[in-house]
């Protein structure tokens, strides 16, 4: 099948029928800027409620830009990858400086936004700006080594280029935003990484994997580095209807709060020794559960202790919250566990 006959069948395929996104039924480029930073890693079905919230709080870019940290991590929370909401602020603020609050429509322009990488500064272009630009998302790139059989490892500077140069080649001039969200839409919904639906693909005749029976074997991707094992006590402090709070200033989670923990410890009296060294006087009051977080490169196991404070002594980065300002902070899926703990136990004092 010639470049143009895919190009073609694809689309064909895509308006026959596909999902039905918020995203889909605008042009809006700061709509559209915004999807794709929350869909990198992120599930649509999952991104679809917090997409249509973000919005009717930050409905502008301007209202991005000036909005306090605190609040725009707690409308991301749950989504995970807190860095992308901390480079869309960044990105926002150049945007107002710059450009006077818009997204320009220009590949090079977008591609120096913080937060913005060949793949998101493709889909804005196409979709948004009806450029004739490819946007390659590992969806894309599983396509396309599919169709092609491209056996090498991907992830590779050489490998790369040459899905990008094979995806700019399939891209019409006339429906670049179509083309560029039909490709997405197949790896997504037939061209998935376990059991595709080969037999309904658009594209099947001319599929290279499918005739040499590889296409569930690729992408071909190096082998992943054995993710770092952390154990964690994690330290409910309580005093006067109060729980104790930390910001973290560590890259991971940086920005977020949490409760103090403490790395490979678990006697009461060690756990009490670490809150003392902080500031703050405790008494141990019993073991409540156990939790487990897994990060790109880390899994966290947690187990949850709780402890009673003499006083709510001041600590660094640190603060003692009620029930309602503990449920308004922004705090990371993997102390959610804890949080539900803490929630439970203020209700009740």
């Amino acid at each position: 099948m010639n470049t143009e006959n895919f190009t073609r069948s694809v689309l064909d395929w895509y308006d026959s029928g596909h999902r039905d996104l918020p995203w889909r039924h605008t042009k809006d480029p700061y709509r559209i800027w915004i999807s794709e930073i929350m869909l990198q890693q992120t599930r649509a079905e999952t991104v679809v409620s917090y997409y249509e919230r973000f919005l009717k709080r930050f409905g502008t870019v301007e209202a991005l830009a000036n909005a306090p940290e605190e609040e725009l991590l707690k409308s991301w929370e749950g989504l995970g990858y807190y860095t992308r909401a901390r480079s869309l602020q960044k990105a926002a603020r150049m945007l107002v400086r710059d450009y006077g609050g818009q997204l320009p429509a220009d590949l090079d322009s977008l591609l120096a936004l913080p937060g913005i990488g060949r793949y998101t500064a493709g889909a804005i272009a196409s979709i948004a700006f009806g450029i004739p630009a490819a946007a390659v998302d590992g969806n894309v790139e599983r396509v396309l080594c599919r169709y092609d059989a491209i056996t090498d490892i991907v992830g590779t500077p050489a490998v790369r280029k040459r899905i990008e140069e094979r995806a700019q080649q399939l891209v019409p001039t006339d429906r670049p935003g179509a083309f560029a969200n039909a490709m997405m839409e197949m790896g997504a919904t037939l061209c998935t990484p376990k059991s595709p639906k080969c037999l309904l693909c658009p594209v099947l005749d001319s599929c290279r994997g499918h005739a040499l029976g590889i296409a569930q074997d690729l992408p071909v991707k190096p082998k992943k580095k054995a993710q770092r094992i952390e154990k964690r006590a994690v330290l409910l402090c309580l005093c006067d209807a109060r729980v104790l709070v930390v910001r973290r200033e560590e890259k991971l989670l940086g920005g977020l709060y949490v409760f103090p923990d403490v790395l490979e410890q678990d006697d009461p009296a060690a756990l009490c020794a670490h809150m003392a060294q902080a500031g703050v006087q405790t008494a141990y009051d019993e073991h409540l559960g156990s939790a487990r977080h897994v990060f790109t490169h880390i899994i966290w196991e947690m187990e949850i202790h709780l402890l009673l404070a003499t006083a709510c002594a001041p600590v660094e980065n640190g603060m003692w919250v009620t029930r309602e300002e503990l449920a308004a902070l922004p705090m990371p899926t993997a102390v959610k566990a804890a949080r539900q703990w803490a929630m439970r136990r203020l209700k009740t004092t």
